[in-house]
């Protein structure tokens, strides 16, 4: 354990982070899988291209409030050509009810653009390819290739950064440093679906405001209960 003095008093701070134990990490997700069996991404989309677009509209944004501003959208657009076709001002007017509508709506004709011409109005994948298109991020190439491809890859949004370090599966202050300590810690057989369970626990039981630690299924196992 390394141990500090801040300067000029006598506190003593354990710059450290706590974790898990192999056995306790195991039992953590043991219990997820036992309460979720199969969780899904709540964001829903007719096919791998508008997932991509959900995926990329729900930055800084709920997942329900893409739901609903797409809910119209995919009725009409369900391909890169039709989206293309649609126009920026049209799917404006489709998503302005949801945060930086502008920009993401930039965003999407653009990356539309770039599967037409660069991948036969496919969806890339692989990371590189992913991380090529307009809008899309290490994150959203994560979801992407997780939730499409089945890859085991751990996408570390808010929730994620913010509960992981504290219930001690993983240290980090930085996405990419959560992501690649929970990438070594969590067992292969739980890494289809460990981002799900993370995102669901973060968004409804370890809440920022008033986490329910009453209600938590690993509130014996959690090293940040309150």
């Amino acid at each position: 354990m390394f141990w500090t003095r801040w300067p000029h008093t006598s506190t003593v701070f354990d710059l450290k982070a706590k974790l898990l134990d192999e056995g306790q990490i195991r039992e953590v997700f043991e219990r997820f899988r036992k309460q979720n069996p199969e969780p899904k991404s709540e964001l829903t989309a007719p096919n791998a291209y508008c997932f991509l677009v959900s995926v990329v509209l729900s930055a800084q944004t709920t997942d329900k409030a893409v739901n609903k501003a797409t809910a119209g959208l995919y009725k009409i657009v369900k391909t890169p050509s039709q989206m293309i076709s649609l126009g920026r001002e049209k799917l404006i007017s489709y998503i302005k009810s949801i945060g930086l509508y502008r920009t993401k709506a930039d965003h999407v004709m653009e990356l539309s653009r770039r599967l037409v011409d660069d991948f036969d109005s496919k969806v890339p994948d692989n990371r590189k390819d992913l991380e090529s298109l307009p809008g899309v991020g290490r994150k959203t190439a994560n979801v992407v290739l997780n939730v499409v491809y089945g890859e085991k890859t751990m996408p570390v949004d808010t929730h994620l950064l913010r509960i992981c370090p504290k219930i001690g599966l993983a240290e980090g202050k930085t996405p990419i440093e959560v992501e690649q300590s929970l990438l070594s810690r969590v067992p292969d057989e739980f890494m289809d679906h460990a981002h799900h369970w993370l995102i669901l626990h973060g968004r409804y039981v370890c809440t920022a405001r008033s986490p329910k630690c009453g209600e938590c299924i690993i509130s014996d196992i959690c090293l940040g209960k309150s």
